[in-house]
């Protein structure tokens, strides 16, 4: 998705040392719940290159993205507190300063970071992209290779392993996170609609537990909530409304199939043609034949996130970050994974999570420099390294708790990468719109835009 700020705490502001020294103890020890907390392992860190203590020279580091403010938000937690003394402790250490901030807008922001990247500034540059903005800038040696900064190593629990698969091109490693991946998408329900239909709410979140929240079991439940409740021959109450591409991604990704591979040489294939991709699509396929809303005549494309909140249809497959639109809808409502196809062992998130990067146009020293104070910048808040916090910030948007102790935590969790995004040219609407409209069957879509794909795939594995 889009944006990394909805499921973040609020951005911290990283200032210099108060001069009283009030924000913590010369004792180097910050406080938590009155517990005192060693900054020690993050003493006298020395550059491997001069064996001396690392010293920014008051570098001034900007985290790049299109959605943080100018001005960061104050602390507004214990927690955020403790990070915001960490970090400036960190900054009068080593003599540097850092902040993520918003610098362009949404549609601006890859192309601010190509002309900055081969043209170069005066500005100390980490970018965050999105992940499909990066697969021209990586092909065009934009991105700078991680794998040669001595300051990061991925092999740490603290790296998002996925983003780094995603950007690894034979030895060479172009992006990094270290953020959680994104909820991704599962299944909104109604629950006022499932018990109209003589389904209990609960016993959903009870198949998704015990493993038996199956294609077949979603199915049934289809069956009962598409119904005509007034015996006039005409369905008048509808099991799903969704976005056809947020669907069918969660379709695919369900039977573990893809859209496009990647082999073991590191070349990328087209994927549709396999066994368990045509039955997921040809299933999903034939689930909104049978259970779809119907689009209202004149209505816009996006018609169904308010179909949904109205109680026009009872389920949506939609990204977790729609629930902070849904969470004031009249009906009470829950939230699943997608149920798991046969060809899959569990419930699967697909990973569409922003990727962090150094633009190569710096010299080795400048790339270093700036390694050194991410990996610093990344590093876990002393006290608060194993905190289940991350939950606060969903419960607000959700009328039960299970939603996150049971959904969100797998979606988090139990994910992959999809490589479309590093295929330049691919979209996936070119084969779910026509299919989602009924317009073709999968097989015959498919096999339409195969020789196009192909030549993408071809360019991008030159």
């Amino acid at each position: 998705m889009m944006r990394d700020v909805s499921k973040k705490a609020v951005v911290i502001v990283l200032t210099a040392v108060l001069a009283s020294g009030s924000m913590f103890a010369k004792s180097r020890k910050s406080s938590k719940k009155g517990s005192t907390v060693s900054y020690e392992k993050y003493e006298n860190l020395k550059n491997p290159k001069t064996g001396k203590k690392w010293d920014l020279g008051g570098m001034k580091i900007v985290i790049a993205d299109w959605w943080s403010p100018t001005t960061p938000a104050a602390p507004q937690n214990a927690q955020e507190e403790a990070a915001f003394a960490f970090r400036s402790w960190l900054e009068k250490e080593y003599n540097f300063k850092i902040d993520q901030v918003g610098i362009d807008g949404w549609g601006k922001h890859p192309q601010t970071f190509v002309n900055f990247a081969t043209n170069g500034g005066a500005e100390n540059y980490i970018f965050i992209l999105y992940q499909s903005s990066i697969a021209s800038p990586m092909k065009a040696g934009l991105c700078y290779d991680l794998a040669t900064l001595k300051s990061l190593d991925f092999s740490q629990p603290k790296w998002q392993q996925s983003i780094k698969n995603l950007t690894t091109v034979g030895k060479h490693v172009y992006g990094m996170r270290v953020e959680a991946p994104e909820p991704g998408n599962g299944i909104f329900f109604n629950k006022r609609m499932l018990k109209e239909a003589g389904i209990d709410p609960e016993s959903i979140y009870d198949m998704q537990e015990k493993g038996t929240w199956t294609w077949n079991a979603f199915e049934k439940i289809c069956a009962k909530l598409t119904r005509d409740t007034n015996n006039d021959g005409v369905i008048d109450v509808y099991a799903l409304t969704d976005f056809t591409v947020d669907y069918y991604t969660s379709v695919v990704a369900s039977n573990n199939a893809t859209f496009i591979g990647r082999d073991k040489n590191g070349k990328f294939y087209n994927a549709t043609t396999t066994d368990n991709f045509l039955e997921a699509m040809n299933w999903g396929y034939n689930i909104l034949q049978k259970y779809e809303m119907p689009q209202p005549k004149d209505s816009k494309w996006d018609y169904m996130y308010a179909a949904f909140i109205n109680g026009e249809a009872a389920m949506q497959v939609a990204g977790e970050y729609r629930s902070g639109s849904i969470k004031n809808m009249k009906d009470d409502y829950g939230f699943v994974c997608f149920p798991k196809g046969p060809k899959a062992g569990d419930y699967t998130n697909v990973y569409t999570d922003n990727v962090w990067v150094i633009p190569s146009c710096y010299d080795a020293d400048k790339a270093e420099k700036l390694a050194f104070a991410f990996n610093l910048y990344t590093e876990p808040t002393p006290g608060y390294e194993g905190a289940d916090d991350w939950k606060t910030s969903y419960y607000g948007n959700f009328r039960d708790t299970r939603a996150v102790d049971d959904t969100v935590a797998r979606l988090r969790t139990n994910g992959v990468p999809w490589y479309y995004p590093l295929v330049t040219g691919i979209n996936l609407g070119d084969i779910v719109y026509s299919v989602g409209t009924g317009g073709k069957t999968p097989a015959e879509q498919i096999e339409a835009v195969k020789n196009v794909w192909q030549g993408y795939i071809d360019e991008a594995n030159k």
